[in-house]
């Protein structure tokens, strides 16, 4: 019998009944959805602020989303103990600039996969403020409160990522 939390590839099934749980509990809790994306617009106004003074409160953006810290900071962080907790029980972290995917579709020069990985974060990035939410605040949040935008969003997210893979892994490669 192996122990479930060494597994390197957990079984969807728990890890979403898990998802649904922790943003059952959050909204519970704090009467927020779970969402991160907002919190590097705040972090980036943070470091505006520090940089500019109260200057950078002037801007119309940040009137709406006001720059500092707050919850979802706390959020970000736990998604990356979490996933290197997660990889150092499974026995699969390292350090990997190239993916054994990409490496296979593409070779091991990190150059291309910089510029891919930088622009496809920006077009994230660009498209999370956008629709006012990322694929947590949409994909998770939104879905489980049925609100339509999310679901729309969802769709849009899967539907990218199908296009996307598919130009890259069988167009280009």
């Amino acid at each position: 019998m192996t122990d479930g939390w060494a597994e390197l590839r957990w079984s969807p099934y728990i890890v979403g009944a898990g998802i649904g749980i922790l943003s059952w509990f959050t909204w519970f809790i704090s009467r927020r959805p779970v969402g991160c994306s907002t919190t590097f617009s705040r972090a980036a106004g943070a470091i505006e602020r520090l940089l500019r003074g109260r200057r950078a409160l002037d801007r119309p953006y940040h009137r709406e989303v006001v720059p500092g810290v707050d919850w979802q900071v706390m959020l970000v962080v736990g998604i990356v103990i979490g996933a290197a907790a997660s990889a150092l029980l499974s026995g699969d972290f390292a350090g990997r600039w190239v993916p054994g995917v990409w490496r296979a579709a593409f070779g091991s020069g990190i150059g291309l996969r910089a510029v891919v990985a930088f622009v496809g974060g920006a077009f994230l990035g660009f498209g999370a403020r956008w629709a006012d939410g990322c694929t947590s605040g949409h994909g998770i949040s939104g879905t489980m409160q049925l609100s339509v935008a999310s679901w729309v969003s969802a769709i849009g997210f899967f539907a990218g990522g199908i296009v996307v893979a598919q130009l890259l892994f069988r167009v280009l490669a």
